[in-house]
């Protein structure tokens, strides 16, 4: 008697259910609906304030965005990373491993004929696509936004330099995709966690809660050692962004170091994939 060997599903067909399945869910839909509609409530909040203020580099940031169309997009994307978008990427994360574990899916996951790298590789693509898309959304938004309320003729930089519309869409995007590697690297350590447990709020609690920690830590003089350790660290200099020309160098450490995160999440998620009981 001939034994008919596993049919592996093509991967294409993976990717695409599972992001069906997390676009599906209600709360990945509010989520990014919140994104959508902050940028908007903030662009409209900076109009209200009573002396609107050309941009400077001695003033407050939030005030130069009154009547600076390219400011506002940046500052969202900075306001955004300390906590929604983080949380964004927890959540889908958390749902990825831990959810499936505490429904049971993800024990009949494991004994389906899908090698348990391609499961973790299907699962990180989904939380990839989730973070990027969310910090692409808020930003495209933002900006927009910044050149209904001020103009195309108001995309002026902490510096003082006027920049073209296609100039100012080509920054954003580049700050976009340097906010889109640190949630990845979120996703990473999300990950590593959720392939741990079966309790999807433990891992919101645990990498919500670190990041926090982390941004405590780094105001402490005293453990300014810890500084290059501390993802967050980076994430002030978004901001220059903003300046003309862009200073690389700040930028270039917090993107290098958010591939590490992403390298050791991976990796811890992988070691206890492969040794998951099934």
């Amino acid at each position: 008697m001939t034994t008919l060997a596993p049919v592996r599903a093509p991967i294409f067909r993976l990717l695409r259910s599972e992001l069906r399945w997390i676009y599906r869910r209600p709360r990945t839909l509010i989520l990014l609906g919140l994104l959508a509609l902050y940028p908007i409530v903030f662009g409209i909040g900076t109009q209200v304030i009573d002396d609107p203020v050309q941009a400077t580099r001695d003033q407050s940031m939030v005030a130069t965005v009154a009547g600076n169309a390219f400011m506002l997009p940046v500052l969202v994307l900075s306001t955004t990373m300390v906590f929604f978008l983080p949380l964004g990427t927890t959540i889908t994360a958390s749902d990825a491993l831990a959810g499936e574990a505490s429904h049971g899916t993800l024990r009949s996951l494991l004994l389906a004929p899908v090698s348990r790298v391609r499961l973790l590789a299907v699962k990180a693509f989904g939380v990839a696509v989730v973070s990027a898309g969310a910090a692409l959304t808020t930003a495209m938004i933002a900006f927009i936004t910044g050149l209904i309320i001020a103009g195309p003729d108001n995309l002026v930089s902490i510096s003082g330099s006027t920049l073209s519309v296609g100039e100012g869409l080509w920054r954003v995007l580049v700050a976009t995709g340097w906010v889109i590697v640190q949630m990845w690297a979120i996703g990473a350590i999300a990950l590593a966690v959720s392939a741990t447990t079966e309790h999807p709020l433990l891992v919101m609690a645990s990498v919500i809660g670190g990041l926090f920690v982390f941004g405590l830590l780094s105001q402490i003089p005293v453990l300014n050692w810890m500084d290059p350790f501390l993802i967050t660290d980076s994430w002030n200099y978004i901001v220059d962004f903003l300046r003309d020309p862009i200073p690389p160098d700040n930028l270039v450490i917090g993107l290098l170091r958010a591939v590490c995160y992403i390298v050791i999440g991976y990796s811890l998620a992988l070691a206890r994939m492969v040794t998951k009981d099934s």
